[in-house]
């Protein structure tokens, strides 16, 4: 019942957003927008929270939440500030905007950070996920903006009911509701969330949404008469032009004669047909509307301005009796886009460059620590380096051969995952793992736990990676590497195809690189010696169907090992 009011709340935001949308109208206040865009997003938030299962998920639904939690009395403050017309400084809004995106910013430290959350807990109530926190100094610092943006808001209402005559006071009236609902949501909603787990907040989102709606409808009576549409007409910033169906010239104002030269030598009602500098633009417009009402905007750069056109219908009452042309400076907008476009291309490079550098680090950390184990063994070293070309070359000729198929993701992810087999021999004691000798019983019952050890290991290092299916692989390698085709291997005896196939892979380059090399307690086999021990093992130690493949890559690995300058 828990995630289905969230869910509700969320659908009825939403649709009182798009509800919006079909309302708006370019007057509308940009306050008012942002308010309907953020609802919903914070609603969502709740959702995701909702259905968290993990800590994280529902980490990352608290910091969508607070989209609403910082931004939305803000854009409700200066949205009022609007109505009631008084107007702040572009500084002051600036400094308010900053203040809300340091705290917002602290928010999203959560969970590697102690400066909002000093703790936090993730427990399943009533089939939601609940976020138990124990806040930190930022959480305090949140309370008294809000605090500070509700007193703002209550003052300018108070104000503009004493001071105000060119205010509705029927406008007043509504914008104190959503104002100190809101609050409540925020204050009073902790009894609420205490004793029943449930949040009201996205509740009060929803009314105040409803406000809002009634709000703008009754601002739009307010909003132009008569004697300012026909001073926009003449003088305003507004171009307009008018057509009839046949594209003869009606009329037009002086701001667009003024975009337009070329109508000041129209003469009315004669066609622009024929007109060489309106044909390319105003008729061509007119021709790309006429085939589809859609194509109802234009962009006209001139002047060193860019000027967006907005074809609609001419209608006398409810007649149409031709095309008009709304003709707006869209200029600063229009570098505004080309601007963040530029910014967008920039951000995502840099975040992409750092996720790569992360995905790097993350990369050398593991096989830091790969070298780490090795340097334990009684190896001459190189042995993970070593395996994992192994790898790469048997994968690639398996790929050139065809009959197993192999992704190119799969052998990125095998190549990478090699030198992580045997990281479980970190948990092997020192006098075990540098014995120069066989193994008791004993010892290799204590030696052959590295396999499962190394699989755990892989598990926590690779929690939580967007790479699952790396994950699953590198796991398997650890875990399985030691199998055998006839179920006589370690550590759970898997037999054929139980045993996964990158594990299998990566027995043969195991092996091989075992035999060829020089151990403390022994001297490297020859090619000729390592090979018939590895075609004896074919079917038994190693899945037969690979001995085509390991055969083909046999000259390979010769070469590859020929060509190392260390002892082997």
């Amino acid at each position: 019942m828990v995630t289905l009011y969230y869910e509700v709340m969320f659908g009825l935001s939403l649709a009182l957003t798009l509800l919006y949308a079909a309302m708006w109208h370019k007057h509308f206040d940009v306050h008012i927008t942002l308010i309907f865009v953020i609802i919903p997003i914070a609603n969502l938030g709740y959702v995701q929270m909702a259905h968290a299962e993990t800590l994280q998920a529902a980490l990352n639904g608290n910091k969508i939440l607070y989209i609403g939690g910082c931004y939305l009395l803000l854009f409700i403050m200066l949205s009022v500030l609007t109505l009631c017309r008084i107007n702040l400084p572009r500084w002051s809004r600036a400094v308010l905007i900053l203040l809300t995106s340091g705290v917002f910013v602290t928010i999203l430290s959560a969970g590697n950070s102690r400066i909002y959350y000093k703790s936090l807990k993730f427990e399943i109530i009533n089939g939601a996920g609940v976020l138990h926190k124990e806040y930190g100094f930022m959480h305090t610092v949140f309370y008294v903006m809000l605090a500070l943006y509700f007193a703002i808001t209550v003052a300018a209402i108070v104000y503009s009911f004493v001071r105000k005559k060119d205010v509705s006071n029927r406008i007043l009236y509504l914008l104190v509701l959503p104002v100190i609902i809101s609050l409540l949501g925020y204050v009073c909603g902790k009894t609420v969330v205490r004793n029943y787990h449930v949040e009201p907040v996205p509740v009060t989102y929803v009314f105040a949404q409803i406000m809002y709606i009634i709000i703008i409808r009754r601002v739009s009576l307010y909003d132009i008469t008569d004697t300012g549409i026909d001073s926009l007409v003449r003088t305003g910033d507004t171009g307009f032009i008018s057509f009839d169906f046949k594209h003869r010239y009606i009329g037009s104002n002086e701001t667009a004669k003024g975009i337009f030269p070329e109508l000041k030598e129209l003469t009315v009602d004669k066609s622009i047909d024929g007109n060489e500098m309106l044909e390319k633009t105003a008729l061509k417009w007119l021709r790309a509307f006429e085939d589809d009402p859609k194509n109802d905007k234009a962009i006209y750069d001139r002047g060193g301005k860019t000027f967006r056109i907005d074809i609609n219908y001419l209608y006398n009452g409810h007649r149409k009796k031709g095309y008009q042309f709304f003709i707006t400076d869209d200029t600063k907008n229009q570098q505004y886009i080309s601007l963040l476009s530029k910014f967008n291309y920039s951000l995502r490079t840099e975040v992409q460059q750092k996720t790569e550098n992360i995905i790097a680090m993350h990369d050398r950390l593991i096989l830091s620590m790969a070298t780490m184990v090795e340097s334990r063994d009684n190896s001459t070293g190189g042995h993970i380096r070593r395996t994992s070309e192994c790898v790469r070359i048997l994968t690639d000729v398996m790929q050139e051969m065809g009959g197993i198929t192999l992704t190119e993701s799969f052998i990125r992810r095998l190549v990478k995952a090699a030198p992580m087999h045997d990281l479980g021999k970190i948990a092997v004691d020192d006098a075990i793992l540098r014995k120069p000798g066989r193994f008791t019983d004993e010892e290799f019952e204590k030696m052959k736990a590295h396999a499962a050890e190394g699989a755990r290991i892989v598990h926590e290092i690779l929690k939580g990676t967007d790479d699952e299916a790396f994950h699953f692989l590198a796991e398997n390698v650890a875990h399985y590497h030691h199998e055998r085709w006839d179920g006589s291997g370690y550590p759970d005896g898997l037999k054929g195809d139980a045993i996964p196939l990158e594990a299998r892979i990566m027995a043969i380059a195991d092996v091989y690189d075992a035999l060829v090399s020089k151990r403390v307690y022994k001297d490297s086999m020859s090619f000729e010696q390592a090979d018939r021990i590895m075609m004896e093992g074919m079917g038994k130690h190693f899945d037969k169907r690979l001995e085509p493949y390991y055969v083909a890559a046999r000259p390979r690995l010769e070469a590859y090992y020929s060509s190392l300058n260390t002892e082997t």
